[in-house]
């Protein structure tokens, strides 16, 4: 084998390993991409599922105090033994 096929061999050879190596880091990074798309989308429905949550404590602050009920006041309130 000459030395200019050998250098051709051996120049296929590292380019099949750069290929090979890029498509395990592409492989890599799709797994971490849907891993990371997984997580966003929980985190999502948590975001939702507790805005839901606020708005009903919103909606229920606002029926005590437009019921007329003054807040309690456990500094001000004196038990009825005393």
């Amino acid at each position: 084998m000459s030395n200019s096929a050998q250098n051709s061999s051996e120049s296929l050879h590292h380019l099949k390993q750069q290929i090979a190596d890029l498509q395990s880091n592409v492989a890599y990074l799709e797994l971490t991409v849907d891993s990371l798309d997984q997580v966003i989308a929980k985190q999502d429905k948590q975001i939702q599922d507790m805005q839901r949550q606020l708005q009903l404590m919103y909606v229920q602050l606002n029926r005590v105090s437009d019921s007329g009920i003054a807040p309690f006041d456990a500094a001000s309130e004196v038990p009825p033994h005393y």
